[in-house]
């Protein structure tokens, strides 16, 4: 039997650093298409969970800790609003950002600040109220009829200013007093744009709208020059808020890292997945799929643009995911609803390299976004993500690692029950749903009931393909058949092993073998990490 290099061979590759390297401050890197997010110097799988919008006070957090270990998360997405740290014009505030990355530290949890500023799901209503109630310093949008939308418009260097001013101070804290890199990442503003009104009308953003396409745009998209109507069609109110959207950003997160260069992303509130979104209709300005490379041009500051994904249909989260996973853009997942059906999607972003994933809405405090996710956070919505979670926590460091190295793939549960598969290499993978660990469908002579999760919208897999013939697999609720490629090869599944790594080095705990294998490897309600290999014989 010929076997393909050996895993303690591989595993070399993967050895931690002697030191954690603390004092490295985190950054995406990308390589042949693949990324990886480094946070001590090593890659790192953000398991995360973003809490409720108001739970970014002191007196929130006892009931935030408690739900973050329930799911085995490493990392809290959480806000700090520009209200909160610059009530009075140039008078700042950073008590709670000390007192969460004081309680972050105790609790063994990094942190990610979502930087509530000029928009909050494209309101103000994060602003200071200086800012909020001084239209004429800090001006709305103008509508197609001339008055005032909700939005502050992009287009104002007064409002771009102030904001910045108080971004800056934020990142100098973090600077002074997270030198061991509490905080892995930065996301400045949120869901940015606006609803029901694709563009600032004002006749100063007018005048700028008549004029030609920035050259450089123009080239990066292939297009002929001209103005924005001319080069966008039905589109150019959109494309003109997105590019000056994101210019306004780009110029913040640029400031910001300037003081300490952390990792910074965007994150879209999305339009469908695949049709061509109603200006009037979709948060215009935003980050969505099909301006991706428009915000690419104007921010070259941020690290990702990464999608919100509320939508429930196991297709269109897989669309939204490939839309987002690019050679130029690593795929983060900064908010997910927090129903049970979500938690499968989990897999689906492993399966395409993610850096990390977060379900919101993750605390105690008793609120619930539903219809958008969960009812209510009980012991079986919180069980979809903490087996999962709790699966790769142990591990994370080293499928991260693994995943930067080599080809990923995953799938969650079609909602039509169907078996998703692919071919990596000589072998075909596949999962298949609604089953037992004993025995197969097709048996006529051993009857049974049905799979009690069989209807239900739950479970899924993941693989890392570490050389020729090994895998790293995770899953729940799945069935995953490992098979040559070529039918009429000679080939089977050699051995299986549960197990942990230990130095980077994977150490075997147990083979499953006998009813564990004869039927696929089945992992239902106690997700688990396997090396599996492969062989040939003659």
């Amino acid at each position: 039997m010929r076997l393909a290099m050996t895993w303690a061979a591989m595993a070399l590759g993967m050895a931690a650093p002697v030191a954690a390297q603390t004092d490295a401050v985190p950054r995406i890197v990308t390589k042949g298409g693949r990324h990886a997010l480094m946070v001590d110097g090593r890659p790192f799988l953000m398991l995360g969970a973003q809490v409720n919008n108001s739970s970014n006070y002191a007196a929130a957090l006892p009931q935030v800790w408690p739900m973050l270990d329930r799911i085995h998360a490493n990392t809290i997405e959480i806000p700090v609003a520009w209200q909160q740290v610059e009530p009075e014009e140039g008078r700042f505030d950073f008590s709670f950002v000390q007192t969460l990355l004081d309680q972050a530290r105790a609790h063994d949890k990094r942190v990610v600040l979502l930087w509530f500023g000029t928009w909050k799901n494209t309101s103000p209503g994060y602003t200071p109220d200086w800012v909020k109630l001084d239209n004429r310093r800090f001006p709305r949008m103008k509508t197609r009829t001339g008055q005032d939308h909700y939005a502050l418009t992009p287009m104002a260097r007064t409002t771009l200013e102030a904001d910045k001013r108080a971004f800056v101070q934020l990142m100098a804290y973090l600077k002074a007093h997270d030198p061991q890199n509490t905080v892995i990442m930065v996301q400045p503003e949120n869901e940015v744009g606006s609803y029901r009104n694709p563009r600032d009308y004002s006749a100063a953003a007018q005048a700028l709208f008549e004029k030609p396409v920035p050259d450089i745009l123009v080239r990066k998209l292939g297009k002929r020059p001209g103005n924005w109507q001319a080069v966008f069609g039905t589109q150019a109110d959109r494309a003109f808020n997105s590019w000056y959207t994101a210019r306004y950003i780009d110029e913040i997160a640029a400031a910001g890292k300037a003081v300490k260069p952390l990792p910074m992303y965007v994150n879209a509130a999305l339009a469908g997945p695949s049709n061509v979104p109603d200006p009037d209709g979709v948060a215009s300005g935003g980050p969505q799929q099909d301006v991706l490379d428009i915000w690419k041009v104007a921010a070259p500051s941020l690290d990702a643009e990464a999608p919100d994904i509320y939508d429930r249909a196991s297709k269109n989260v897989a669309l939204y995911m490939d839309a987002f996973a690019r050679p130029d853009n690593p795929l983060l997942v900064p908010e997910i609803g927090n129903g049970r059906e979500f938690a499968r999607y989990f897999y689906e972003a492993l399966g395409r390299g993610a850096i990390g994933f977060a379900p919101f809405g993750m605390d105690d405090t008793g609120f619930f976004n539903y219809p958008l996710g969960a009812k209510t956070l009980d012991a079986a919505t919180l069980d979809s993500f903490a087996g999962p979670y709790g699966a790769l926590s142990a591990v994370m460091r080293e499928w991260a690692q693994a995943a930067f190295e080599h080809p990923t793939w995953g799938a969650a549960k079609p909602d039509d029950g169907s078996d998703p598969e692919t071919v990596m290499g000589d072998w075909r993978i596949r999962g298949e749903f609604g089953q037992w660990q004993f025995g197969e469908k097709s048996w006529s002579w051993l009857k049974s009931e049905p799979a009690p999760w069989k209807a239900e919208p739950i479970g899924g897999l993941a693989v890392v393909h570490v050389s020729r013939d090994e895998f790293l697999v995770t899953g729940d609720h799945v069935r995953i058949r490992l098979e040559p490629a070529k039918p009429d090869t000679r080939a089977m599944v050699v051995r299986v092993e549960e197990g942990h790594f230990a130095d980077g080095r994977w150490t075997m705990d147990r083979v499953w073998n006998g009813d564990q294998t004869d039927y696929g490897i089945n992992i239902v309600d106690r997700p688990v990490v396997l090396k599996v290999t492969m062989g040939r014989y003659r």
